[in-house]
Order: C-alpha cells, then sequence, then structure tokens
C-alpha cells in the first residue's frame, strides 16, 4: 500500500484531552482511506500546561503523568490515553510518528544568575552589550516528578542563551558558557547566526545535555513504541547533533525508525539540500518550497503557469528525502508563518501530492476533518476562521490507496492544464489524473494497450459521462474549469 501521513492536529485543536479519544475513534476509518501513519502533536508537558499547544516543551518525561503546570494530563490526554490510541492504531496496522522538541526548554522552575551578552535579535552575531549578569529562569527541578525516570536537572549550563532576563527587557541574551560567545554552527547566516530561536535554547555542544537527550529518546520509544519522529525547528540546530541523536535512537532500539525534519525555508531548496548533506541522509524533510509554489498557484489562479509547479522543490530534486504538505499547523490561518491553498486549489494540490509517484504526502486534520477557530490577527483584531474538509479528500486518498500505482506518464505540455496517468501494477488497476487552473479541458492520454476497451469513470463525480479507452490504449480525459479529475476503471 501506497504510505500516507495523517497530522493529527492543528495549533487550534480543541483541548480537554479530546485529541486522543477522538483519533481512537477515528482510527478504523483513518485505516479505510489508506492513512498508514498518524504524526501526533509534542505528548510531554509544556510551560503552558493544559493550554499548551506542545511546542514550549518543559518536561519530556511527563507524558501527561504528574501534576505538573497546574495539570495532569497535557492539551491532549493523560499519559494512559495517549499510550491507548497508540495501541489501537497499532492493532489496525497504523504507525505513530510522535513529535520531538529539542531546540529549546521554558518554564524553568528556579532563578539562577550568571553573565551574558546581549546580541541583536536581526544578526545574532551583533554583540550589542557588554558582559553583565542577570537573572533567569534557567533550573529546571520538576518538582511534580521529582527523580522519577531521570535525576538529571537542568540549568543555565545547558543552555546557550535566553529571551528574559528578570528587570530587564525582552532581548536576546547570550550566555556566557564552557564554549565561549560563539553560536552552534548551522549551515546558513540567517540572522547572523539563528541557533536562537525561543525561551531558553539548548546547548548540544554540552556533552552532559547530549546523554540525556539520547538516553530520554530510548526511553521515550520503551514507552511508546513510536515508529516515526517529526523534528521541530531543526534549521535552528547543528546538523552534527541530529545525526548523532538519530544514528543512536537507532542503534539502541534496533529499528529503523523514520525521521522528517522541519528546515521551513520556502524558496531555498539549495538549504534543504544542504542539510540533508551534512545529515548524511539521516532524515526527510519537509518540502516548504513545494507548499509555497500552492499558494502562489491558488493565489494567481490562470496566471501561473502549472508546469512550473516543481521548479526549485525537494520533490522535485531528491524525492527519497520529501515529504509533501498543503497545509500545517504553522501555515495555517492566523499563524506566524501563514500560507494558506485557497480552497479551490486545494483539491489539486491534493492530487499533486497523493497522486503521483514522488515524495511522502501528509494530510492536515482541517482538510479532512474541517476546523473552526477564533485568534487575533497580525491586524490585532478577532477573527473567526472557518476550514472546510477538502472537496473529495477522501476519493483522493481512496485513489492513492486502489489506483496510483505503476509506470506514471506525464502530460504537461499545457500551462494551465496538466495530466498524468498510472498505469498500474499488476495487482492494482491504474489512474489517470487531469487538473485545469483555467478552463475546462480534455486531454488525451495513453493509459496502455492493456485497457483497450476499457471504460472509465470520474472518481470525484465531476462527470457523469464516461471514458472508453481506444485500441491503441488512448483515451481523451475531460476535466472542468479550475479543478481536478481523477479518472480509474470500472
Amino acid at each position: 500500500m501506497n504510505p500516507t501521513l495523517l497530522q493529527s492536529f492543528h495549533w487550534y485543536s480543541e483541548g480537554n484531552g479530546s485529541l486522543y479519544n477522538h483519533i481512537k475513534a477515528s482510527s478504523e476509518w483513518l485505516r479505510e482511506l489508506g492513512i498508514s501513519a498518524v504524526w501526533f502533536p509534542p505528548a510531554y508537558k509544556g510551560a503552558g500546561g493544559g493550554y499548551s499547544v506542545g511546542y514550549d516543551p518543559y518536561d519530556l518525561f511527563d507524558l501527561g503523568e504528574f501534576d505538573q503546570k497546574g495539570t495532569i494530563p497535557t492539551k491532549y490526554g493523560t499519559k494512559e490515553q495517549y499510550l491507548d490510541v497508540i495501541q489501537t492504531l497499532r492493532q489496525k496496522g497504523i504507525q505513530t510518528v510522535v513529535d520531538i522538541v529539542l531546540n529549546h526548554k521554558a518554564g524553568g522552575d528556579e532563578k539562577e544568575t550568571f553573565q551574558v551578552k546581549k546580541v541583536d535579535e536581526h544578526d545574532r552575531n551583533e554583540v550589542v552589550s557588554d558582559v553583565f549578569e542577570i537573572e533567569s529562569y534557567t533550573k529546571f527541578t520538576f518538582p511534580g516528578r521529582g527523580k522519577h525516570y531521570s535525576d538529571f536537572e537542568w540549568n543555565f549550563t545547558c543552555f546557550s542563551a535566553v529571551d528574559f532576563a528578570e528587570g530587564e527587557e525582552k532581548g536576546i541574551y547570550k550566555i556566557i558558557n564552557d564554549y565561549g560567545d560563539d553560536w552552534e554552527e548551522l549551515i546558513s547566516d540567517e540572522k547572523g547566526n539563528y541557533a536562537y530561536l525561543m525561551y531558553n535554547d539548548i546547548d548540544h555542544r554540552n556533552p552532559s545535555v547530549r546523554e540525556e537527550l539520547n538516553y530520554w529518546g530510548k526511553w521515550y520509544h520503551e514507552q511508546v513504541g513510536f515508529d516515526g519522529v517529526r523534528l521541530d525547528a531543526v534549521k535552528h540546530q547543528s546538523p552534527e547533533f541530529y545525526k548523532e541523536w538519530l544514528q543512536l535512537l537507532r542503534a539502541n532500539t534496533g529499528t529503523n525508525i523514520f525521521a522528517v525534519g522541519e528546515y521551513w525555508a520556502p524558496g531555498h531548496l539549495h538549504l534543504l539540500q544542504k542539510y540533508i548533506e551534512e545529515t548524511e541522509g539521516t532524515m526527510s524533510l519537509f518540502d516548504a518550497s513545494l507548499q509555497q509554489n500552492f499558494h502562489f498557484a491558488s493565489k494567481q489562479g490562470a496566471a501561473y503557469d502549472l508546469r512550473k509547479i516543481f521548479d526549485q522543490t525537494l520533490t522535485g530534486a531528491d524525492p527519497e528525502h520529501s515529504v509533501t504538505v498543503v497545509a500545517n499547523h504553522d501555515t495555517q490561518p492566523l499563524q506566524q508563518l501563514e500560507s494558506v491553498v485557497e480552497p479551490w486549489f486545494k483539491p489539486i494540490a491534493y492530487a499533486l501530492i497523493l497522486l503521483r509517484e514522488s515524495g511522502y504526502p501528509c494530510i492536515f486534520y482541517p482538510d479532512l476533518f474541517g476546523a473552526s477557530y477564533r485568534d487575533k490577527g497580525k491586524d490585532g483584531n478577532d477573527h473567526e476562521i472557518i476550514m472546510d474538509k477538502v472537496d473529495g479528500i477522501e476519493q483522493l486518498l481512496k485513489a492513492r490507496k486502489e489506483n496510483a500505482y505503476g509506470v506514471q506518464r506525464d502530460y504537461f505540455e499545457d500551462a494551465n492544464c496538466l495530466g498524468w496517468i498510472r498505469e498500474g501494477d499488476g495487482t492494482n488497476k491504474g489512474c489517470a489524473v487531469v487538473i485545469s487552473n483555467r478552463d475546462s479541458y480534455e486531454k488525451p492520454m495513453e493509459m496502455g494497450r492493456p485497457y483497450s476497451g476499457q471504460t472509465f469513470y470520474d472518481l470525484l463525480g465531476r462527470f457523469e459521462e464516461k471514458v472508453t479507452i481506444d485500441e491503441n490504449g488512448w483515451g481523451n480525459f475531460p476535466v472542468p474549469a479550475g479543478n481536478v479529475s481523477v479518472w480509474i476503471p470500472e
């Protein structure tokens, strides 16, 4: 079966422990749709307790088990619920991908005093102060957990910088530690050095820190038995760290654990390729550039040349390491990296990632289930957002599960209408796909002589009439204006 990943949450997912129960209740339907793996949000206690989306990690060893930050469960549920949904998915043959946030920690328990230099937030190599002392919450003692599972206590020597200093304005305060005042080495010079992102920035050069994070990865796998990891904010972390961490995780667990990193640099394919090279192919990356192309194509309509949709994308350059997305929790409306794909184009975008041979597609929760929420926008005003499930998404998933196999032939000669066929593989019959961002079209394509005389129907129900394959294996496959049609044999 073709692998398909579901991102099981979004930034505004409902709290009160409902997510784990919801995914458990949906597990049989997900299996029927051909979902082969589910990516869960960060499952450990965040600084925001029961309100935390999970990207403000406080205690990696608290999976909703200890009374910390005002709650025992996380936003998504208790440890028991977490283990239960994973076990249910496993019984249905669905794998689990867990979200790993090892760039920073938040919500320290006690303040410490130490020396820092303040740096320019737009160029972190630019020092804007002399050395001085600050107080900040860098000591993590985890009073609700104590020394259960681990007796490691985090302190200021474990971090490279903080953004909070008692009595000082918010800024980036580089900690003077055993590594001087240099940052970890990264592959890009964005903001001088973008090692610092937020909160207490973990210093992966500290051998005690690396030892603890390596131990935690093994512990986490023993607890949960996950099949893959989604690595948060890898552009802000040394490639050397994750190369070591993944190699040890796989060695310690005896499992070839799948890994996908979030290196969000749309339009900078060379950086994604460089990161894959520096980590020696140990992880895939999300194809941020393809997501950006979908965004532009949806905004520009008929002015966009569809033949360029895979230009400067990881899927085009290195499909073996590409995880393809139409949207995620960072690109959704009202988020900082908002990059919305307009609803009319989403079925087209999903056809492009689900029904072609390149890339590992990831479906975004609201696109499969729908979602609604309220939040303040960049204009400071309240906005109500309603995200309807994508038109035809279940049929597109069905076509991936049952028809998107075998030789692929592309018909990319028209700027406003692309087509391709999948021949099938002997076990599964193939399909013909046509997309348009302008007028209705009819595209002649070759399915192959074995299909001669067979009739195809439009799985998405755009057309009632059928297409009959001629004696040479060709058919004329129509598509409505600004839409997608998927044709499969009767």
